[in-house]
């Protein structure tokens, strides 16, 4: 039996990231968002090209000529399957705080800003939560600040909205209706005890919790290859440290 190829967290999150988005249209990544970058990059690919990928930020992957305006007109018009959120604190109902912590607006700690992050979490209809950090202090039983809501009440025109939370222990999958978590599948050496040691909220967890699916040799060789060389482009820091890559 020949041995498990060896891989590091940042592509496990990479190959998770890239199954979500199978068989979607168009997926766009933020400006700061190497991971979902990359795996958004993959998954296209993986599609035969057919898969429309908009980076923010990149001159071969963004058809963009004004960057974020256009790609929320994408997103109103409902041409944008996917994006990514994430948040200085997460809470157990997907509400995120990108503005701070403290009495507002003296904050004592002070996260980079909602941007656009609200609009597109209502109008995209799957919004991934990453963060690659999982501690108490991100994962929290409710959000200082929302910044953006994860559920909306009845009656509100809202398309989007999250569908799960991956972060470096974990996928979770969110559940709109009961407007709670439930865990999913737990990284390579980690255990369900760690997750819940970890996480500031409640969430729903089954009897038997599988292992997240680690990248194959295939998925690997693809991911050091092509992928490091195109995302090189958009994310030149994160390419040289990760696969030692440089932009073309």
């Amino acid at each position: 039996m020949s041995a498990k190829p060896e891989f590091r967290r940042e592509e496990l999150l990479i190959a998770t990231i890239a199954r979500l988005l199978q068989g979607l249209s168009h997926v766009a990544t933020g400006a700061s968002s190497p991971i979902p970058g990359s795996a958004a990059l993959l998954a296209r690919r993986r599609s035969g090209g057919r898969m429309r990928v908009s980076i923010l930020g990149s001159r071969k992957n963004a058809p963009f000529t004004n960057g974020g305006v256009e790609l929320f007109d994408c997103a109103a018009e409902g041409r944008l399957d996917a994006f990514f959120l994430g948040g200085g604190e997460i809470d157990g109902e997907a509400n995120i705080n990108l503005v701070g912590t403290g009495d507002y607006p003296r904050s004592d700690v002070r996260f980079p800003g909602s941007f656009g992050s609200a609009y597109l979490y209502f109008l995209v209809p799957n919004v991934i939560l990453f963060r690659e950090e999982h501690t108490r202090r991100v994962m929290v039983p409710k959000v200082a600040f929302v910044s953006a809501p994860g559920t909306s009440l009845p009656g509100v025109y809202r398309p989007g909205g999250p569908i799960g939370l991956l972060t470096g222990l974990c996928w979770f999958r969110f559940d709109r209706t009961k407007k709670r978590f439930a865990l999913e599948s737990v990284h390579p050496g980690t255990s369900v005890a760690e997750v819940r040691a970890a996480t500031g909220f409640d969430f729903d967890c089954p009897e038997r919790v599988p292992e997240t699916r680690a990248p194959d040799a295939e998925t690997l060789a693809l991911i050091r290859g092509p992928i490091a060389a195109e995302v090189a482009e958009a994310y030149p820091a994160f390419a040289e440290r990760m696969f030692g890559a440089k932009a073309a």
